[in-house]
């Protein structure tokens, strides 16, 4: 297989690419070390220094706990070593990540905007010079970076940005005018990544990423009063003929949305570590508090519709946990292309996160809704891992375009699809249609380990049914496909289901192959158990890709628009 090719971009036309996902990868035994090292002293410094509810109430985090955050070069864990950082892997950054988002999510934001975002595309994209002008402070965080994409028009619309940045008179620099909203550390950071339109040449404008100082004339609003992750800074950003020298350009003029992409495919695996991490630390809540809350003569843990939330919870995590250090895996072995990959673990990992800390509260029971405990804040902290870093819905319409697509699509003609379906779409490649059609022939994943027998041919058969309605929509629609967002979502979510029984699998296989079957008898019953929930999803989004209700729901979604809302009354 090309190695343009990612593992998913093959997978939705029946190429199952098992030796990109086996054998499961693992860090080297001396990062193992150096994360174990800090992970334990970051438990150390938060059991004495962090109070997550104080956090919370007085909406800020204690200039204590950010300075010991960086004393531990917390700050520079994705830094290269040159530059004064850790020089962690992906799959080392995203293990802490995972044991902060488990400890506070106001503290995993902070740190993940500064660090997954903020400061990416210098490491990714940045010059010589660029890097060792902003690293080394960036790193030990004398300096703080943030990300500013959004503006009041423009969120997962990108193209639609207004922010300007001219050449100044001189052609020196550019001037730079508009705002951000919503930008994490806004109040507080000192080096920003913004993407403002620029025009080349007497050309139609295009996007360009600039590195922006906040003493080149960067203002901060307020910071916003927000439902959940409360501590963290989230204000506007205002830029009032903001001069940006011309070396502070990042990647190249004009090209500021492929910049853009490259960073948020990277961010969005340290959001799915943080969404990992607070999984595992509700369920540890979700346990106990089943053993302590007694009903009818007896702990509530003994009852089956528990017992059935706590396994659903379980095997979800499991899930989670094995697809995103799989892709971190990918993206330390040099594969070019995991765009898909890491969107499905934003999306798997936000609404797994949410369905967690839902199904806890539902547990706690009254309790759970007292401000005095921690569930409900966790809650509120929890909701905004389904939008930010791209919407789960825009990203479910990107996983499906882009999959049908096939080698080679990327976000930025996925995005002009859905603006121009009909001009968009003919950037559908005849690859698509033409693979599609060659592969319906059933694929095995061979190397899958024999005790996981039953669970690889539900993954085969959905690998090649998946293949089938591929092909189906695509001559049953052809550009109109963009316009389908109902098939989008059903294909999305199959595929999604199916890169998380890939993880599972090759991550269960090492675990036989390591510790044989009865030492791996857990990770065994955990794979079975989520293939059996995902069997039970897959199944039917294959078999109703299009559904009549599809177009009545749409019909009635009508009333809304035209009417105000449902009006409706049994008086009328």
């Amino acid at each position: 297989m090309n190695d343009e090719h990612s593992f998913m971009k093959a997978l939705f036309h029946g190429v199952i690419a098992e030796e990109m996902v086996l054998p499961y990868p693992e860090m080297s035994g001396d990062e193992r070390d150096t994360v174990r090292m800090i992970v334990d002293n970051v438990k150390r410094f938060t059991d004495t220094k962090v109070d997550p509810a104080r956090i919370d109430r007085e909406h800020e985090i204690p200039e204590d706990v950010l300075n010991g955050m960086k004393e531990l070069g917390l700050f520079g864990m994705s830094i290269p070593e040159e530059y004064g950082g850790l020089g962690l892997s992906n799959t080392a950054y995203a293990r802490v990540m995972q044991e902060l988002g488990g400890i506070d999510a106001s503290l995993a934001v902070t740190i993940g905007a500064h660090q997954s975002i903020g400061l990416k595309a210098i490491v990714l994209l940045g010059t010589d010079d660029q890097k060792k002008r902003y690293l080394p402070k960036l790193a030990t965080g004398e300096w703080t970076a943030a990300f500013a994409l959004t503006e009041p028009g423009a969120g997962s619309d990108a193209a639609s940005i207004a922010t300007r940045a001219e050449l100044s008179p001189d052609g020196e620099g550019y001037v730079l005018n508009g705002n951000k909203i919503w930008i994490t550390n806004g109040g507080f950071a000192d080096v920003f990544t913004v993407f403002a339109r620029t025009s080349s040449d007497g050309g139609k404008p295009r996007i360009t990423a600039l590195i922006v100082e906040r003493d080149h004339g960067v203002t901060s609003g307020p910071n916003e009063e927000k439902m959940g992750i409360r501590g963290s800074s989230t204000t506007a950003l205002y830029f009032e003929d903001t001069r940006v020298p011309l070396s502070n350009v990042l990647g190249e003029q004009g090209r500021g949305f492929k910049v853009a992409m490259q960073v948020l495919n990277n961010g969005r695996l340290g959001l799915a570590a943080g969404c990992l991490g607070g999984c595992k630390t509700l369920i540890q809540m979700a346990s106990q508090r089943a053993n302590e809350r007694k009903a009818f003569g007896r702990p509530i843990g003994e009852f089956g519709m528990i017992k059935e939330k706590l396994a659903r919870m379980t095997c979800e995590t499991y899930a989670l946990e094995c697809m995103t250090y799989l892709t971190t895996g990918l993206i330390d072995r040099g594969v070019p292309d995991y765009s898909l990959e890491s969107a499905i673990c934003k999306v798997f990992g936000s609404e797994t996160y949410w369905m967690v800390v839902n199904e806890t509260l539902q547990i706690a029971a009254g309790i759970g809704f007292m401000t005095e405990y921690p569930y409900e804040r966790m809650l509120r902290d929890a909701r905004i891992n389904l939008i930010f870093e791209g919407t789960n819905e825009i990203l479910k319409a990107f996983i499906a375009l882009a999959g049908i697509q096939g080698p080679g699509a990327q976000l930025t003609e996925v995005a002009r699809a859905i603006r121009e379906p009909i001009k968009g779409f003919g950037v559908l490649s005849d690859f698509a249609i033409q693979r599609a059609r060659s592969a319906l022939g059933r694929e095995r994943f061979g190397g899958v380990h024999p005790v996981l027998s039953k669970e690889a041919v539900l993954f085969q058969n959905a690998v090649s049914a998946l293949a089938r309605e591929t092909d189906r929509v695509l001559r049953k629609h052809g550009k109109d496909i963009a316009e389908k967002q109902f098939v989008q979502r059903r294909i999305a979510e199959v595929a999604i289901d199916l890169y998380a029984l890939t993880a599972v699998l090759s991550r269960t296989t090492r675990a036989i192959e390591q510790r044989g079957e009865e030492g791996a008898r857990r990770e065994i019953d955990l794979a079975s158990g989520f293939a059996e929930l995902a069997g039970r999803r897959i199944w039917p989004r294959l078999d109703e890709m299009e559904r009549e209700s599809d177009e009545l729901l749409k019909s009635v979604a009508g009333y809304s628009s035209r009417d105000g809302g449902y009006t409706l009354d049994v008086l009328s």
